[in-house]
Parts: structure tokens; C-alpha cells; sequence
């Protein structure tokens, strides 16, 4: 389940820093894969307009805070035991 979260985490990260760079430039490697959250969401929701930018961003700090939670989960698991 953590390397799921990691996994998880580590996407949300990827797809947060690539859909920003999409938003200023084109991005051109893996654009399709990575921008899904962009392409899909972002750019659908209504919520969003002038602040697609920031919404990239919000999804990638949520990725660290995924991928930091997934870590302290596993240390408190090896601590106890």
C-alpha cells in the first residue's frame, strides 16, 4: 500500500510540474500521459479558468505531501516493529 501511495505521489508530481510547464509552453515529451490532469480536468472545469497555473502547482505540493505521508507511514511501521 505505501508503494502504491508513492507511486501515486510520484505521479501526481509529474503530472502537476508538466501540466504547469504545459500552461507557459508547449510541453512535448509525454504530453498526452502527463497532462492528463490539465487536458482532462483543468481545462473542463469552470472553477479553474486563470488559475490553471496554480492548479498544477496545488497538484504537485499534494504529491510531495502523498509521498512524504507514504514515507513517515512506512518509519512508523518499522519503529513499532
Amino acid at each position: 500500500m505505501r508503494n502504491a501511495l508513492r507511486f501515486l505521489g510520484f505521479v501526481m508530481i509529474l503530472e502537476g510540474v508538466s501540466g504547469t510547464v504545459d500552461q507557459i509552453a508547449v510541453q512535448p515529451f509525454m504530453g498526452v500521459v502527463l497532462n492528463a490532469f490539465n487536458r482532462f480536468v483543468v481545462d473542463r472545469v469552470a472553477f479553474f479558468d486563470g488559475y490553471e497555473i496554480f492548479a498544477n502547482l496545488v497538484l504537485a505540493v499534494l504529491g510531495v505531501a502523498v509521498v512524504v505521508a507514504a514515507g513517515r507511514a512506512q518509519s512508523a511501521e518499522d519503529a513499532r516493529g
